[in-house]
C-alpha cells in the first residue's frame, strides 16, 4: 500500500473514530428523544458537511411519521405531527420503508432497529460538491449508534410516562377525597417552566422542577382533611403534621430510580430563603435552584387563590407581597425573574388562570 493511500485511510478512520465519540457524547448529555433529534441534525452537517439535514421517526404500527427534526446550517426545527407515509416524495418514502438512497447530492438511510424506527436523511445543494462513498460510510456509522440512542430513550420515556402516570393517581386520589390542597391549576407546571427558563436553568433541571410540580404535594395524603382545611390556627402539633408532608412525599417517591434527582427540590420547597423554613432550615444557595423556584410560585398561587386561613389577593397584591418578602422567605434572583415574566402578556394570561 502507497504511502498516499495509507494517510487517506487513516484520515478516514481517525475521522469515524471523530464520529462516533461526538455522537456518544451526544447520546449522552440528552435525555429526550426531541431533544436528541434536533442536536443530532446540527452534527450530521457539521461531520459530513452537508447543507442540510432531517430525521424521521416512523410509528410501526400506523405506518406513519410521528416526528420530523431538520437543519439547514442557520435553523433548527421539530416538527411534531403525524403525517401518511405515503404523502412523502418518493425517495423519502422508500427510505422510510427501509431502504438505501445514494445520489450525487442526498444520502438516505433508514434507522432499523427490531423494527424500522424512521430514516436519516443529508443533502447538499447543486453548487456544491457530491457525495463520496466514503460521506455515505459515514452517515451509516452514526445512523447505527444514533438507532440505538433513540430505541433506549422511547423506552426510557414509555417508562416515565408509566411510572409517572401512576404516581398522578395519587393527585386524582387526593380529590376524590377533598384534598383539593394537594393539587394545582392546569397552568401551575407553565408558570414553573417560564421561570426556569428565564433562569436559564439546563433542560434536564427544568425536567427534576416539572416533576417535583407535578409530585411534592402528594405527601398530603398523610394529613387529616381536617386539618388541612382547617379555618383556624393550626395547633403545634397540627403544624408538625403539616411540616411532614415534604418529608412523606420524598419516601412515597424514593423507590423510583429516575425520579432521585427529583427528592431535592420536593423536600426543600418549604425553606426559605433567611434559612427560618423547614424541614432543615436551609438558607440562600443551600436550598436547590428548582424549591425556590416552586416556593414562590406555590406561594404566589396560594395568595390569589385563598386558603381557608387567608384572604384572596389580586394579582398585583400578589406581586406586591412577592418583592415584599425578596430576600427573606424568597430568593431576590427568583422574585426578579417573576416580576420581568409578570409584564409579558402571555404570562400575565397564566397568571390570571390560576387565579380563576
Amino acid at each position: 500500500m502507497s504511502t498516499k493511500n495509507s494517510s487517506v485511510l487513516t484520515k478516514k478512520y481517525k475521522l469515524i473514530l471523530s464520529a462516533v465519540h461526538m455522537v456518544y457524547r451526544l447520546v449522552n448529555s440528552t435525555f429526550e428523544t426531541k431533544e436528541l433529534l434536533l442536536r443530532l441534525t446540527r452534527l450530521v452537517c457539521q461531520l459530513i458537511h452537508a447543507s442540510s439535514s432531517s430525521v424521521y421517526l416512523v410509528d410501526p404500527g400506523k405506518k406513519r411519521i410521528k416526528l420530523v427534526a431538520a437543519f439547514n446550517n442557520r435553523i433548527n426545527v421539530l416538527l411534531d405531527r403525524k403525517e401518511d407515509i405515503e404523502r412523502l416524495p418518493q425517495e423519502q418514502k422508500e427510505v422510510a420503508f427501509g431502504a438505501t438512497i445514494f445520489k450525487k447530492r442526498l444520502i438516505g438511510i433508514p434507522l432499523v432497529s427490531d423494527d424500522n424506527l424512521g430514516a436519516i436523511f443529508i443533502k447538499r445543494r447543486n453548487s456544491e460538491k457530491i457525495f463520496s462513498s466514503f460521506d455515505k460510510e459515514l452517515l451509516s456509522v452514526i445512523a447505527e449508534q444514533a438507532v440505538t440512542a433513540i430505541k433506549n430513550l422511547q423506552l426510557h420515556e414509555e417508562q416515565q410516562k408509566i411510572i409517572l402516570g401512576s404516581i398522578q393517581s395519587i393527585g386524582k386520589l387526593l380529590q376524590t377525597k377533598g384534598y383539593e390542597i394537594g393539587t394545582h391549576t392546569p397552568v401551575y407546571l407553565k408558570v414553573i417552566e417560564a421561570i426556569a427558563k428565564k433562569l436559564e436553568m439546563i433542560q434536564s433541571q427544568r425536567q427534576s422542577l416539572q416533576y417535583a410540580g407535578m409530585l411534592h404535594d402528594a405527601g398530603c395524603m398523610n394529613v387529616p382533611y381536617e386539618i388541612l382545611l382547617k379555618k383556624s390556627r393550626l395547633s403545634s402539633e397540627e403544624f408538625k403534621i403539616i411540616r411532614d408532608h415534604p418529608v412523606n412525599a420524598v419516601e412515597l417517591i424514593k423507590p423510583v430510580e429516575f425520579l432521585k434527582p427529583v427528592l431535592p427540590i420536593i423536600l426543600y420547597h418549604h425553606e426559605k430563603y433567611d434559612g427560618t423554613g423547614y424541614p432543615s432550615g436551609l438558607k440562600k444557595e443551600q436550598i436547590p435552584l428548582g424549591a425556590r423556584v416552586m416556593s414562590v410560585v406555590d406561594a404566589f398561587e396560594a395568595m390569589i387563590q385563598g386558603r381557608p386561613y387567608r384572604r384572596i389577593l389580586s394579582i398585583s397584591e400578589a406581586l406586591n407581597e412577592l418583592r415584599r418578602n425578596s430576600g427573606t422567605q424568597f430568593d431576590p434572583r427568583v422574585i426578579e425573574a417573576f416580576i420581568e415574566l409578570a409584564r409579558q402578556k402571555k404570562f400575565r394570561k397564566y397568571l390570571s388562570l390560576i387565579k380563576q
